[in-house]
């Protein structure tokens, strides 16, 4: 991935990630500010969903999601923080009760976890500690 124009769009975690990665590895080293701002984003990123994203099941799943008609925006959250929950979905999703269906709902939580295996790793992790609870 190459930033082209970067007033041209939003850019995923993902490819801020990769952007600070490249940065963080060239040649000239920053300095300052730069350096420790640099230092803490990446430390954050690779605490995200992002660290397990690629860019073919990035793509992969934008184009999946193309089916629902979401707006860009609401594409990106779901990329960026993909939801695992019905209730995220409708955080995300601008009139969802009024844009999609129950079914239509899960389909799009299966069609994440489809894309971004890393999530059952989560969902599973976050019942045991509502079980142990």
């Amino acid at each position: 991935m190459e930033i082209v124009n970067s007033n041209c769009a939003a850019l995923s975690n993902y490819e801020v990630m990769v952007h600070l990665q490249k940065l963080k590895d060239g040649k000239t080293k920053n300095k300052g500010q730069l350096a420790t701002i640099t230092y803490e984003t990446l430390q954050y990123l690779e605490n995200t969903p992002c660290n397990f994203q690629t860019p073919e099941n990035i793509e992969e799943c934008l184009k999946a999601l193309d089916a629902y008609g979401l707006s860009k925006t609401e594409k990106l959250m779901m990329i960026n923080t993909p939801p695992t929950t019905a209730l995220e979905i409708q955080l995300m999703i601008e009139e969802s009760e009024e844009r999609l269906s129950e079914e239509q709902v899960e389909e799009i939580l299966q069609l994440l976890t489809q894309h971004f295996p890393h999530l059952l790793k989560e969902q599973n992790e976050a019942e045991e500690r509502s079980f142990d609870s």
